[in-house]
């Protein structure tokens, strides 16, 4: 009987019956667009440069609009989408995204670039916290959610690493519009299949749409993030364009908190981060964005400027992680099952961590296969610990705020990126500078410049010429290396600190009803159970669920064999725990 159960539920949450794995599909080739779109104009800016010659402002923000427009309007398109439909807001952003695409492709102007970048972000907006929210209802099942997220989270890897390769064929073989061009025929055809086979679904619609709470919480990520993206660029910490943006934005986000705590409908529930599996997780999301994205940043840099690789030989020097990346989401339903979260992320954590500390045996000299097994340790412990996080995430939320939650998981995402690059980015600069100081033969006006990065330390080199210039060549080289050891240490340090994080976590993977009627169809089913007694059939539909998995027409009642009860509160009786391997239980 519970087996009937659960397929009648799986069928109605993929609204008419869908193929729940078909649309996994749609949903991950859309976030493998966004992905790629964050990753693969970073080749494209030296041809971009040459030709639109923006000044170094204008240069900044094509860079930086995009993930600065997309990290401040996710809380504000999560909730929506809650609220007027989740599928309806993906749709617009599918729309948007092929549009902005066509705009940044033929742009002529900086300024045309800049705003076809911003549109680019509020498309990804749109897009990102959708596709989590709808994976969560039609994969009621947590332990098939599992597997989904693993794919999920994969694809996500996959975008982020295989942009700047394909970014580097694109520019080698055509113009830098063709990074955005791309877009356009795969937004074509993922927009009609979105329409047909992705299920509408909605959240906790009671009460009025915040609009104002939305912008408060816009503008106080936009502000975070360009704080310590000014920060990570080198600028002082206390300068007023550095601190400004980050005390205002900090400040907006306490008040939307204490607006959210005071309002009977808030946009996103607070309550969420009195569970300290969830608020755990969203720290481990931060922490391992925050070493991911620092590091590659510091990488690429390695492997062009050091080793003298090109972009597209950068690119492939990087798909080892990518593969490990894919593996570990693709074992990361089975893991989490034997292992539970806590063990998987404090694990992957120090795995995470081991693989740093072998890259510090990095040298002046090219080691391909140091590279190599440090890039695959690092993408699989990397890519388990943020798979589990996120798993462990969204099934902490109910279904009605799957945007909220989905949104908070990926401005986290998102902040940890910003700050990894902020934070490894300002470690690296003062271990670098120093050994520059006093270069024989080197005017002091020539050490200073070069001191900013490396990249610049080479051209005041050229510039210098004879002895001089190359003494301060290969001084530059020699306090780059020294710097990555050092600022790998320092990684190493926070992951272990992620480590002790996830102890906090639950030690199993426990697939638990909901029985206060906010879940999807799935939990609902499982929190009934028999009664001692045989009466008529009772319809088990709490009152609110039909609309929250997009159901048309009445349920059907339970069998009429024995009559279905509600089951005590947080004691399903249906109750299943993962356990781990060895723990002396018996696994359901």
């Amino acid at each position: 009987m519970q087996r009937t159960i659960t397929a009648r539920a799986r069928a109605r949450a993929t609204d008419g019956g869908t193929n729940r794995w078909v649309v996994l599909f749609v949903l991950c080739v859309s976030l493998l667009l966004v992905a790629l779109d964050a990753t693969i104009l970073h080749v494209a800016v030296p041809s971009l440069t040459e030709d639109l010659r923006p000044s170094s402002t204008a240069l900044l923000w094509i860079v930086d609009a995009y993930p600065l427009i997309c990290a401040s309007l996710l809380i504000l398109f999560g909730t929506l989408g809650d609220r007027v439909g989740r599928r309806r807001v993906l749709l617009l952003g599918y729309a948007l995204f092929g549009v902005a695409s066509a705009v940044a492709a033929l742009a002529t102007e900086p300024g045309v670039l800049i705003a076809a970048r911003a549109l680019l972000g509020v498309g990804g907006a749109m897009i990102m916290p959708a596709t989590l929210s709808i994976l969560r209802t039609v994969f009621p099942d947590r332990r098939e959610r599992a597997t989904a997220i693993g794919i999920w989270t994969a694809t996500a890897a996959i975008g982020a690493a295989t942009g700047p390769v394909l970014g580097g064929f694109l520019v080698e073989n055509y113009w830098w519009g063709s990074v955005f061009l791309i877009n356009i025929p795969l937004m074509a055809l993922i927009l009609p299949l979105g329409r047909r086979l992705l299920p509408e679904s909605r959240g906790a619609a009671d009460g009025p749409w915040d609009v104002l709470g939305a912008l408060m919480a816009a503008a106080g990520v936009l502000g975070c993030v360009l704080g310590v993206k000014r920060a990570g660029a080198g600028e002082p910490l206390l300068a007023l364009p550095t601190a400004g943006p980050l005390l205002l934005g900090a400040g907006l986000l306490v008040l939307f908190v204490r607006r959210q705590r005071r309002r009977p409908h808030p946009l996103i529930d607070m309550r969420l981060f009195s569970r300290a599996a969830f608020t755990t997780s969203v720290g481990c999301i931060v922490i391992g964005m925050l070493a991911l994205v620092g590091l590659e940043l510091i990488a690429v840099q390695y492997l062009q400027l050091v080793l003298g690789l090109s972009p597209l030989e950068t690119g492939l020097r990087l798909l080892p992680l990518t593969f490990a990346a894919m593996a570990a989401g693709a074992t990361g339903s089975y893991t989490l099952r034997r292992i539970g979260p806590r063990r998987m992320v404090g694990w992957g954590f120090v795995l995470t961590a081991g693989a740093v500390l072998l890259l510090t045996f990095m040298g002046q000299d090219d080691r391909p296969l140091l590279l190599t097994v440090g890039f695959v340790l690092l993408g699989f412990g990397l890519q388990t610990t943020l798979f589990s996080a996120y798993e462990s995430m969204l099934s902490e939320a109910p279904q009605r705020s799957a945007g909220g939650a989905a949104a908070i998981g990926e401005t986290s995402y998102q902040l940890g990126a910003g700050m990894g690059i902020a934070l490894l980015g300002s470690v690296m600069n003062a271990a670098y500078a120093p050994g520059l100081a006093s270069v024989p033969g080197v005017p002091a006006e020539a050490s200073s410049a070069a001191s900013n990065s490396l990249g610049e330390a080479y051209k005041v080199a050229d510039q210098l010429g004879g002895t001089a210039g190359a003494a301060l060549h290969q001084a530059a080289r020699h306090a780059f290396v020294d710097g990555l050891h050092i600022t790998l240490c320092v990684s190493a340090a926070l992951l272990l600190v992620g480590a002790a994080m996830a102890r906090r976590l639950p030690r199993v993977m426990e697939c638990p009803a909901e029985p206060d009627g906010s879940g999807d169809a799935y939990e609902v089913y499982e929190s009934c159970r028999p009664a001692k007694t045989c009466e008529p059939a009772t319809a088990c539909e709490p009152i609110g669920t039909r609309e929250s998995i997009g159901t048309r027409g009445p349920i059907e009642s339970c069998e009429p064999a024995e009559a279905l009860q509600p089951a005590e509160p947080r004691v399903p009786a249906t109750r299943e725990a993962i356990e781990p391997a060895g723990s002396g239980r018996p696994a359901h």
